[in-house]
């Protein structure tokens, strides 16, 4: 695993612009709205997240998974491609690069029983041969670069609870350094670097689940680099963990409360640096006013562009806007945040919504303006595999 983000694939050739990610899109922009394209892009992710856990996979592998599907669609459409076989796909192949490896028979059989029983898809193949060979076209695509970097690294590296080092979660899930934790890049990344944020764990974990939900959106992983996300998540679940938000950013014209002595136990205490180190901390006594330092002054102290992490935070909210119109479970109640001339999307909509694009994409290729029938690639032709129009050899 790579060490240094910079010198990284992930950095070099697969952060892009929001431009590259919208000219990704035309194909299937023809055969449906934007708003079910990024509604589609949810879908996806939470087929992704229901295959993996079925199949027993922690919290990195779903991650890396989320990335090489996005990576994928970058040069592919999903009117063009079978994105079931591809979800497939990139759950089998990310397993092998996290080193948790699992059986094709495992996935396909899976795989099958879920695209059934949950999305009414029938047409993934019983043949592990095929999933096996989408493989190699998934990797030719994604240009063999398999080591990616994620924003859970930099998150247990910024914060930790109260008189701990790290929260209490599964430290294999972070995955390997992320940007600007190795010495090379603290000027470029940590600023004074003078120590962590200490936050309440329930606000940690808040961030860790808004990490998670950020790979629903279908451009925030190729767009911004990991650890941005990171510190906007922690922004974020600041502004929402209640406790945490009184503490950190007081009313207007209240003063903020003192700082607890040692020997009371507070459950939720102010956002502070804690030292990294007995140097460090000695240093931070020394530069700092007795007061510990609030969590704003954190985050200000780093060396990132704020206004890009306030652009980031709102991309955020947007997704969970967004969000609140899907409905998963046609039963379940519609969430008290939907505006009343807001449309209510269910999954099995979404999923005819993708088979009526395929359709249509594949009468205009059979049957174009120009009178030519436009030829597939032969990847195309092995990824389709649907009952109007199966693998073709």
């Amino acid at each position: 695993m790579a060490s240094n983000f910079w010198a990284s694939s992930h950095y070099k050739r697969w952060i892009v612009d929001r431009a590259t990610v919208e000219q990704a899109r035309v194909d299937d922009a023809q055969y449906t709205t934007p708003e079910h394209l990024n509604l589609l892009s949810v879908l996806f992710a939470n087929i992704i997240v229901k295959l993996a856990r079925r199949l027993s996979l922690r919290q990195r592998v779903i991650a890396t998974a989320h990335i090489f599907f996005r990576r994928f669609y970058l040069k592919n459409s999903y009117c063009d491609t079978d994105p079931f076989m591809v979800i497939a796909a990139c759950v089998y192949v990310a397993a092998k690069a996290e080193e948790t490896p699992i059986h094709v028979k495992s996935v396909v059989g899976e795989a099958r029983n879920l695209y059934q029983t949950d999305y009414g898809h029938k047409g993934f193949p019983s043949d592990n041969a095929r999933l096996a060979e989408m493989e190699f076209y998934l990797v030719d695509e994604l240009e063999c670069d398999l080591t990616v970097f994620h924003p859970y690294r930099t998150l247990l590296t910024l914060v930790c609870p109260p008189g701990r080092e790290t929260p209490q979660v599964v430290e294999a899930e972070a995955g390997e350094l992320g940007a600007g934790v190795n010495e090379e890049s603290d000027t470029r990344y940590w600023g004074t670097g003078a120590g962590k944020l200490e936050l309440p764990e329930g606000c940690i974990q808040l961030a860790w689940f808004i990490i998670n939900d950020t790979y629903r959106s279908d451009h925030l992983c190729l767009v911004y680099p990991p650890h941005l996300i990171a510190i906007a998540a922690i922004q974020v679940a600041i502004a929402l963990h209640t406790d945490t938000r009184k503490l950190a950013m007081p009313a207007p014209g209240t003063r903020p409360p003192p700082p607890p002595s040692s020997a009371e136990h507070d459950p939720a205490p102010a956002p502070r640096r804690s030292s990294r180190s007995h140097v460090a901390q000695q240093a931070v006594r020394k530069s700092q006013p007795t007061r510990a330092a609030d969590a704003v002054g954190f985050l200000a102290g780093l060396n990132v562009n704020m206004r890009e992490i306030a652009a980031i935070a709102q991309e955020m909210l947007g997704l969970y806007r967004l969000w609140m119109k899907f409905k998963d479970d046609p039963s379940e109640a519609s969430p008290a945040g939907l505006g009343e001339g807001d449309t209510q999307y269910t999954t099995m909509g979404l999923v005819d919504t993708l088979q009526q694009m395929r359709e249509e994409r594949e009468r205009d290729v059979a049957h174009p303006a120009t009178g030519r029938p436009v030829q597939p690639t032969k990847m195309l032709e092995k990824a389709q595999n649907t009952p109007m129009a199966s693998w073709r050899g």
